[in-house]
């Protein structure tokens, strides 16, 4: 009996390959496409995969899914890698994984394949997302495979390859770079790249302009809504255009955000794999989302609540760049992290300027004004606070200070 894969297609050099490949080894080969929001002509992607020998080829649009059940929670989160990436292709992986784990139940497949490295985080991603959500499928990674990296050393013998059985590629030899683009963001690595101290040509973005040439030169104003942590709305003030569905509001908020050069980063990552690597991303809406939200936060919580959560959210970046989106501890730390996030409803005014947004001004959908008192804080009232007190808090404060100096003597003055 012939066994069923299905194969994580893209419609590009490797996985066209991989698919002649694992025909020539005697599989029947179901490739699905998931439509991320990316911009790509599945239906050439997909005919070429029928051309190839394909039995099927299933198209799914997942993008809607992609931002509500993924990149809004990441938001609501605080989701941050290294303090700079925002898990753009990370987030992708689980939402392309459920959706790969559907089409082998359906069609009662044993195999699911991809074409992540295997020096990469994509093939730990992809494959832990697998175990987790269908325990007993079987993984063919043929960039791990013995027999196929012998015969494949890299792009060159691929494309060699390709011609032999007549696939079209449009890859070149020396192809400058690889990306991966969804809604969220479009990564950029390999290639030039891989010289960390190469600077990234300006005609490698896609999603962004030039923040110093061609971004516009008077800022823009935006409300940004959230209802416990999540993004609910968002208010262009110049034209007060309102966007209230999630895939919207990023669509929105990527080509505004874009056309300021907005969200761009050149970074030295730590994979999971033990590799450093470099990557340029562009996210000009998750930036803005990730700005206007953090402001909120900081403003709705509690002080200890804030920073007990930004542990939690360290950890959740962690497990979701390395491929743990579905697992226990993922669970717990996002339950966790979704409880402190009662209270972070608001709107915040983010102003957009060439090359980034900063939030400008901010209020909580708290009826008393939230955790913020004004008369409280206030330089012209007292407002309750007894500035006596202060003395009994520093004198205790210095207690610890004092002994140091008294078992250690007085610090080095420089």
């Amino acid at each position: 009996m012939v066994e069923k894969v299905i194969l994580a297609y893209s419609g590009g050099l490797d996985t066209s390959c991989i698919l002649k490949w694992l025909l020539d080894k005697g599989y029947e080969v179901i490739c699905l496409m998931a439509d991320v929001g990316q911009k790509e002509d599945f239906a050439a992607a997909r005919q070429k995969a029928l051309n190839i020998g394909a039995s099927e080829v299933i198209v799914t649009d997942v993008k809607e899914k992609f931002v509500e059940h993924y990149i809004w929670p990441a938001i609501q989160m605080g989701l941050i890698y290294e303090e700079r990436y925002l898990l753009g292709t990370s987030l992708a992986r689980p939402c392309i994984s459920v959706a790969l784990v559907e089409a082998a139940k359906k069609y009662d497949a044993k195999y699911l394949a991809h074409g992540a490295t295997g020096k990469g985080n994509d093939q730990v991603r992809f494959e832990l997302n697998a175990y987790a959500l269908l325990p007993h499928i079987k993984i063919i990674a043929p960039w791990r495979d013995e027999e196929f990296c012998k015969r494949f050393q890299g792009r060159l013998d691929l494309i060699e390859y390709a011609k032999k059985h007549g696939i079209p590629v449009s890859a070149k030899p020396a192809a400058p770079w690889s990306t991966d683009a969804n809604i969220l963001h479009i990564s950029y690595e390999s290639g030039v790249l891989e010289d960390p101290f190469h600077v990234a040509p300006e005609s490698l973005y896609e999603m962004t302009v030039d923040p110093i040439t061609k971004a516009p030169k008077i800022p823009k104003r935006l409300s940004v809504h959230f209802s416990s942590g999540l993004p609910a709305a968002v208010v262009d003030q110049s034209t007060g255009k309102q966007y209230t569905k999630p895939f919207e509001i990023l669509q929105f908020l990527n080509e505004v955000g874009g056309s300021y050069g907005i969200g761009r980063i050149d970074i030295v990552e730590n994979r999971f794999v033990g590799l450093k690597s470099r990557g340029v991303y562009e996210t000009p809406g998750g930036n803005i989302l990730f700005t206007a939200h953090q402001d909120l936060e900081v403003f709705c919580l509690d002080r200890e609540v804030l920073r007990t959560k930004q542990v939690l959210r360290n950890r959740m970046a962690d497990y979701v760049y390395n491929g743990f989106w579905f697992s226990p501890e993922a669970q717990y730390a996002r339950r966790c992290i979704e409880i402190s996030q009662e209270h972070v409803s608001g709107e915040v005014v983010v102003e957009l300027a060439p090359g980034y947004a900063r939030a400008i001004a901010r209020k909580s959908a708290n009826k008393s004004g939230g955790l913020y008192n004004e008369e409280l804080v206030s330089m012209d009232v007292h407002g309750g606070y007894v500035a006596n007190d202060a003395s009994g808090f520093i004198a205790i404060n210095s207690v610890r200070i004092r002994e140091h100096v008294r078992a250690f003597g007085d610090y080095e003055q420089h």
